[in-house]
């Protein structure tokens, strides 16, 4: 066995096999995959293998395209057989909101050039004879969607990174992985130890056992999912040709042919969790025993969907396990707390996925960023507040509700609350409505008598977010921002680390603060931060609460210097936004401080008492409005937002959910990061590269350079929306020229309630379209006319923002 290695794989299922493959074809032959059984072992064996290139990520989308393409290419690349059958996809809408769902995924179809549009009954009822669609609102129909063969396609990946120099070991248990000191790893197996620069833990459901032997705890929990397989039709055979697969969530079921009979599969209420305490490490093509009445609900439906089913045999059930995150997203990424470990587990639509997660594995770690921005798998969006109880909570809500539509701002309430502030009590006896972010229960609105339902459409919570933002532009609002996340830097060299992570100059003056944004690897944003000054050696940074773990592998690039720290300050302080017309007069009553325009001007900060309590203020608002973040102790927490609200009461003001400042950022065009801002946008793009000072240097400053004069692929714009339908932009809708041709796609989207529209944040193709032009924004799938305004609509000269 290999003695050294550029990356070890741990792991030879489906995930493993491609990571090594990617790997391979990006120029690291010299990587090696260990398996503790033999290739398939775990999962990947049993899985039902279907593949469909829609998902309501659009990111994900582009992957799973790419992942369906690759199976044939991969095929002629290696001669071994994929198994690949593509007869098509029938996706049922029985409801409304299913039907804005499918078409909405028709309209990002047609934007990503897919194949994927509707079909009449008469039409889906030739595709699939056997079906009756009575009962059904819309059809949509995917010609490429099908399945694969489990171990074809594994093992078309492990012959094809063989053929190009890579090592696979089998039956080669791993006993331990031990870092280096220069942040290389030793792994241990019972053959022997490998050198190695990488560890990728694809270990699938010994994922927590392996990232165990690392001091990491992954928040991942396995699950027994069955489908069975019926003995052979008469009326199946007889067709002489396959037929598509039925996707009917609303039904809770799947359908697809297997041989000359059917496959049918459900996500079962009356679920069960498997191996708690860890997976047995003796487990590796193993079933549990059948248990068909758990899902003998769903099968009537389906056999309502497709009589014939009803009266067939039952051929083979399998029972077997698979592991998920609490969002039934992949596990992935470098551990920020360690240096060169990678994890990819929580695989759940894995032969729809493999290739697009090798792919973006491979980038990672060879190039040090994926081309895409994959935050909505990235590990990083957990912390350890997400603990086995979370977990475990989470992984049962997913399952049972695996295909319920997850509809634009919705909460689900499983295994929370998880992280709260002190003054959580006193915002829930205010009538605050509660959303999950980052861990923390934030407020979304304050109105108890509304509850938070979901859907495409607009909801009953509409107005009472309408009447805090309203509120606020009339009057002052207090927002809880103690869900952002603080840093702390102090030391002889904190101003320069901080200048050379950061693309603006860093202030140099005590009560100085700027905006700046962080460089990818690729050239892009990969965040964007206030910086302020505090005291000698001393300074405060704010980002975004969900991005904490991720740039924290930013800010590992930069060393610290001596004798200077660096303290993520999240659990320890708390903070709020007092803005509005009247947020000077507010706050004036609550300090003896200055608060003039002349003493206090926008983008400065000061240590001053309010309300008798120690707080760090900076002159700026999220909202676009005169503001000011005041930022104190968590202990302080409850006296101040007592002081603040009182205060905001006696001037017609009062509390503001995120809700409300979501609709006020927009009506200003602030972006946000995770929306408006990620990697794979440039500064030129978003309109931040004004803030990047090239007389200085920082950090991915030669990956700018290389990127900073070329024409902008798209720009981040504001859209103003005709609505002729109940419902607003959220996010990800595709955006057409009345011709159709493709324009961009929404980022974010809003009703401005204090400037009268509805109005969208995203980008556009600026030679397709460009300021003033009309186009059309597909709220529901459906065409709606916009424009493309020359500037926000609230504000736009920042008059009010600078009073």
């Amino acid at each position: 066995m290999k003695t050294h290695a550029q990356a070890v794989v741990i792991g030879g299922g489906l995930a493993g096999c491609s990571i090594l493959y990617h790997l391979a074809k990006l120029g690291w032959t010299d990587s090696v995959l260990i398996e503790r059984d033999e290739l398939t072992s775990g999962s990947t064996w049993h899985a039902a293998a279907n593949i469909h290139g829609l998902h309501d990520n659009n990111n994900i989308t582009r992957i799973q395209h790419y992942t369906m393409n690759l199976y044939k290419e991969l095929e002629k690349e290696t001669g071994q057989g994929c198994g690949v059958f593509q007869p098509g996809s029938l996706y049922l809408a029985q409801t409304e909101a299913r039907e804005h769902q499918l078409r909405l995924q028709e309209a990002k179809a047609k934007f990503y050039g897919l194949n994927f549009h509707e079909v009449s009954k008469e039409q889906a009822k030739e595709l699939h004879p056997l079906a009756q669609f009575d009962d059904v609102r819309c059809i949509m129909y995917e010609p490429d969607g099908g399945n694969v063969d489990p171990s074809g396609v594994t093992m078309a990946y492990a012959t094809g990174a063989r053929q190009l120099g890579a090592t696979i070991e089998r039956f080669c248990p791993v006993i331990g992985t031990e870092q280096q000191p220069d942040g290389s790893w030793i792994v241990q197996t019972e053959k022997g130890d490998i050198h190695t620069q990488w560890v990728i833990n694809a270990a699938g459901l010994w994922g927590r056992e392996v990232a165990a032997l690392a001091g990491i705890e992954l928040p991942l929990q396995p699950t027994e999912h069955q489908y069975f397989v019926t003995e052979t039709i008469d009326e199946v055979e007889q067709l002489g040709r396959r037929l598509p697969s039925i996707a009917d969530r609303d039904g809770e079921y799947y359908f697809r042919q297997e041989g000359n009979g059917l496959l049918i599969g459900a996500y079962e209420k009356d679920m069960k969790f498997w191996a708690e305490n860890g997976t047995p490490l003796d487990f590796a093509h193993e079933l549990f025993p059948d248990d068909l009445d758990r899902i003998m609900d769903n099968v009537i439906r389906a056999t309502e969907r497709v009589p014939a089913a009803a009266t067939a045999g039952v051929k083979r059930v399998i029972n077997g396990p698979m592991i998920w995150s609490p969002d039934a997203n992949a596990i992935w990424g470098p551990v920020p707390e360690l240096k060169n470990y990678f994890v990819c587990g929580g695989i759940i639509p894995g032969f729809s996925q493999s290739g697009g997660l090798g792919l973006m594995t491979a980038q990672w770690i060879i190039e040090g960023e994926p081309q895409y921005d994959m935050f909505a798998w990235d590990l990083a969006r957990f912390g350890d507040w997400a603990d086995k109880a979370f977990t475990k909570a989470k992984v049962e809500d997913q399952y049972t509700h695996r295909f319920a539509i997850h509809f634009p701002n919705e909460e689900r309430p499983a295994g929370r609350p998880a992280r709260m502030r002190p003054a959580y009590a006193m915002q829930k006896e205010m009538g605050g409505v509660f959303g999950l972010n980052a861990g923390w229960e934030h407020p979304l609105y304050f109105d108890a008598n509304t509850p938070d339902t979901a859907g495409f459409t607009r909801q009953p919570w509409w107005n009472s977010v309408e009447r805090e933002a309203k509120m606020l532009r009339e009057h002052v609002g207090v927002i809880d921002i103690s869900n952002f996340a603080n840093y702390v830097i102090k030391g002889p060299g904190a101003h320069s680390w901080l200048d050379q992570l950061m693309a603006n100059r860093i202030p140099t003056e005590i009560g100085r603060s700027c905006l700046t944004p962080m460089i990818g690897v690729r050239g892009g944003i990969a965040g964007d931060f206030t910086i302020t000054k505090v005291a000698d050696d001393e300074y405060m940074m704010v980002g975004s609460g969900m991005a904490e773990r991720y740039h924290q592998r930013f800010f590992n690039m930069i060393e610290l210097p001596e004798g200077t720290t660096f303290e993520n300050a999240t659990n320890r302080i708390t903070g709020y936004n007092v803005a509005g017309p009247k947020a000077r007069d507010m706050l004036q009553r609550l300090t003896n401080a200055d608060l003039t325009n002349e003493t206090f001007r926008f983008m400065r900060s000061q240590t001053i008492t309010v309300a008798g309590i120690d707080c760090l203020a900076i002159r700026v608002s999220f909202t676009g409005d005169l503001g000011w973040e005041v930022h104190c102790a968590q202990e302080d927490q409850v006296a101040l937002y007592t002081a603040l609200i009182e205060a905001a009461k006696s001037m017609d003001g009062g509390p503001v959910g995120g809700r409300a400042l979501g609709s006020l950022r927009i009506e200003k065009g602030y972006g946000s990061w995770g929306r408006e801002y990620s990697p794979e946008y440039w500064p030129q793009e978003v309109g931040l590269d004004g803030l990047i000072k090239l007389d200085k240097e920082f950090l991915n400053k030669d990956s700018y350079l290389a990127i900073k004069d070329n024409a902008p692929r798209e720009v981040l714009v504001t859209y103003e929306i005709d609505i002729t339908h109940d419902a607003d932009a959220t996010g990800g809708e595709p955006i057409f020229t009345a011709d159709g041709a493709s324009v961009g796609r929404v980022t974010s989207g809003s009703y401005g309630y204090s400037v009268g529209k509805s109005l969208a944040l995203g980008y556009s193709n600026p030679n397709v379209a460009k300021a003033g032009d009309e186009v059309e924004v597909m709220i529901l799938g459906i065409p709606h006319k916009a424009r493309i305004l020359h500037e926000p609509p609230f504000d736009a000269k920042g008059v009010r923002l600078r009073a």
